[in-house]
């Protein structure tokens, strides 16, 4: 058996046929890619699907010069020029495939939240006048990306008693029965399990939340805004996601009407996550 790195070097040597490395811009395997070869009449004369480290062989082919063609789904495809030697083999080398519509996404795995760059926040409107926000300080959370956007997961769990408004009186009420109940429902959980395009590095999360006991499907605004080395030796991703909670669909309808038609409380709570995660099972 090969590893992957004894694979790779085997594809750029001198073996017989078609050979092709297909990655990302940031050097990730484009698992089931496909590369296709045409002759100088535009007739087909090889399709091949890149296996799951991203490596496209062939058996040999006959000499001469080819059109070939990189493809994935979601991404642009690729065209180069391929001579095939008297040997009948053709060396592509790497082809780097961009991704459609945005930056090349996370590899595939486990990503873990790293709560001391992430922020999870929610701002209410007050006597319909301004805004109160507030964030919570603890919680821990998981992102699963999967081999498509589509089919990417997420999990997170916050400590409710961890609200912080900066007003301890306020807070307090908010950790209440009036509230979030933390003291029968101390966590509020979500899970997410698919994603639906929404624009360029824009997803639509279909998920699940539990607030206070209460469990709704909530949708969540995803913008992916990167990845890119940390200095610690990791590899880092960062999201920005936002909701609108109303509160009567969690039973919260505690309220005061202050004067005609304005209520101490806003019906809609705003939701923003600004979100790093570390790629792996655990944060170094």
């Amino acid at each position: 058996m090969y590893t992957s790195q004894q694979r790779e070097q085997h594809a750029t040597t001198g073996r017989r046929g078609l050979r092709a490395l297909i990655r990302t811009k940031d050097g990730w395997a484009v698992q089931h890619a496909v590369v296709t070869m045409t002759d100088p009449a535009g007739q087909q004369v090889v399709r091949a699907e890149a296996d799951a480290d991203g490596i496209v062989s062939t058996g040999p082919l006959a000499p001469g010069v080819y059109t070939a063609v990189a493809t994935a789904v979601g991404y642009t495809p690729a065209a180069l020029t391929a001579i095939v030697t008297g040997s009948g083999a053709a060396e592509l080398g790497t082809v780097v495939l961009a991704r459609q519509g945005g930056a090349d996404l996370p590899p595939p795995g486990p990503w873990t939240l790293d709560p001391a760059h992430c922020t999870i926040a929610a701002t209410a409107q007050h006597l319909g006048l301004s805004t109160v926000r507030g964030r919570f300080r603890q919680f821990a959370g998981r992102i699963e990306v999967g081999s498509t956007p589509e089919d990417s997961a997420v999990s997170a769990d916050i400590a409710a008693a961890s609200i912080d408004t900066g007003n301890a009186t306020r807070d307090d009420h908010l950790r209440s029965a009036d509230f979030l109940s933390v003291a029968s429902y101390p966590m509020i959980s979500y899970r997410g399990a698919g994603l639906t395009p929404a624009g360029p590095d824009r997803w639509i999360v279909h998920g699940m939340l539990t607030l206070a006991g209460v469990s709704r499907p909530v949708d969540l605004d995803l913008a992916y805004l990167g990845t890119g080395p940390d200095p610690w030796g990791g590899l880092r991703a960062a999201f920005h996601a936002e909701t609108e909670l109303h509160r009567e669909d969690f039973a919260m309808t505690y309220n005061q009407v202050v004067r005609a038609g304005v209520n101490l409380i806003g019906a809609t709570v705003k939701v923003e996550l600004d979100i790093q995660a570390v790629q792996g099972a655990s944060v170094p």
